[in-house]
């Protein structure tokens, strides 16, 4: 299988690289250069300096975006909107068959402003109930920044590209990820997601049946005290996350302690 990895010098796309490498002949879409990987550098704005990396490949896997809330309206609007729709575009013309979307949860992370996600994220365990409503992946959005709306953008441009298309695409609302690979602050531990754990679930968006013509599937590890909802992502993909954020607690923290 020819894959092509956009921001594969990131911390998700090594961990991507490591998962996908033994079963796939992969290409990159970078600014700088991925030692051992053919890699296009080119920015994601350019249509005309991407499109040549999209020739014979299979899937894409879009994992390139400016991340959080530290960026400008112009390197948000250039990377997360204007070089996702480009990517589609490439990706549509050149015949490849699937993209994953790396999405966020930052899509819905709006509910942390209420109760009970907001005693979650804060670790006020003591004042949560003993169960809480996770929130679905076909409920309204509601983002958390600017960042988390380019990704809602981003996740609806999708939809149209599918709709209008044959070109497959599932979007993946991906969990915390950090290069300690553990929680570090308690919101972590309600939706932090192991470097294990999303290149699995990328990697299962990659063997998706290509019937699936488009999705949102959130992605994260086993948290105790998570209110995004794993079922669907379970169903579709067969994702059942390897790791848990108690785990990096030395021992479970029970509800109401």
């Amino acid at each position: 299988m020819n894959i092509l990895i956009t921001g594969m010098s990131g911390l998700i796309g090594a961990a991507v690289r490591r998962q996908m490498a033994p079963r796939a002949r992969l290409s990159a879409l970078n600014r700088s250069a991925v030692e051992g990987v053919p890699t296009t550098r080119a920015d994601l704005a350019d249509l005309e300096a991407i499109r040549p990396a999209f020739d014979g490949q299979e899937t894409v896997i879009h994992l390139a975006a400016k991340a959080g809330e530290n960026y400008s309206w112009e390197e948000l609007l250039q990377t997360n909107i204007v070089g996702t729709r480009n990517v589609l575009a490439a990706a549509r013309d050149a015949g490849c068959k699937r993209v994953v979307f790396a999405s966020s949860g930052a899509t819905v992370a709006g509910w942390e402003l209420e109760e009970p996600y907001k005693a979650l994220v804060e670790g006020r365990y003591g004042e949560a109930p003993e169960r809480w409503r996770l929130i679905r992946h076909d409920e309204a959005v509601r983002p958390r920044g600017v960042y988390g709306a380019t990704k809602v953008w981003g996740e609806a441009f999708c939809r149209h590209v599918a709709d209008s298309s044959p070109l497959s695409v599932l979007c993946v609302r991906i969990g915390y990820v950090n290069a300690e690979d553990r929680p570090v602050h308690p919101r972590h531990f309600a939706v932090w997601c192991s470097q294990r754990d999303i290149a699995a679930a990328i990697e299962r968006c990659v063997d998706a049946p290509l019937g699936r013509q488009f999705d949102v599937l959130f992605a994260n590890s086993r948290n105790q005290w998570g209110y995004r909802d794993l079922s669907h992502t379970e169903v579709v993909l067969g994702f059942v996350p390897q790791d848990a954020a108690e785990d990096h607690r030395g021992g479970r923290v029970k509800s109401g302690s």
